[in-house]
């Protein structure tokens, strides 16, 4: 039996949050999805450190990462992730409403995987995310992340 990877999602609006959960079950997705805060909150569950650091050993299969989020943006979360070598093979997907042209190019100069801006529809937003969670959590394969 395959054991399912847990997805991690950092985003600070309890609304997308939702939304992102809802649309990843109604695709039956039954992995586990951590939510984080924000950046800090994420490099932190990423690094076991504070009070993740007694969780179980191991990379998630992808990262849906915000850009506007307090404490620490989504990119300077993927420029950490980039050049930590235990972290740097994650899959990061940005999720965000961001449309700027910079956003994009500086995401995607650190090494994104995807950069999915969520649509303003319901539906739309949940096809999105239904979708962006399938590839990653179920199609997408990963090398062994060495038990971090």
């Amino acid at each position: 039996m395959v054991e399912l990877r847990t997805i991690l999602l950092a985003e600070d609006n309890l609304k997308d949050v939702e939304l992102t959960l809802e649309a990843m079950a109604e695709n039956n997705l039954a992995n586990q999805v951590v939510v984080v805060k924000d950046g800090v909150e994420a490099l932190e569950y990423l690094r076991r450190k504070g009070k993740y650091k007694l969780r179980k050993a191991g990379n998630p299969c992808v990262i849906l990462l915000d850009i506007k989020m307090p404490r620490m943006d989504g990119v300077e979360v993927l420029r950490n992730i980039r050049s930590d070598a235990a972290l740097k093979i994650i899959p990061v997907v940005i999720l965000t409403s961001s449309r700027e042209k910079k956003d994009l190019t500086d995401t995607y100069e650190l090494g994104v995987n995807a950069y999915v801006v969520k649509p303003i529809s319901f539906l739309r937003f949940i096809e999105a995310v239904k979708h962006t969670g399938a590839f990653w959590a179920v199609i997408n394969e990963l090398p062994t992340d060495g038990g971090l």
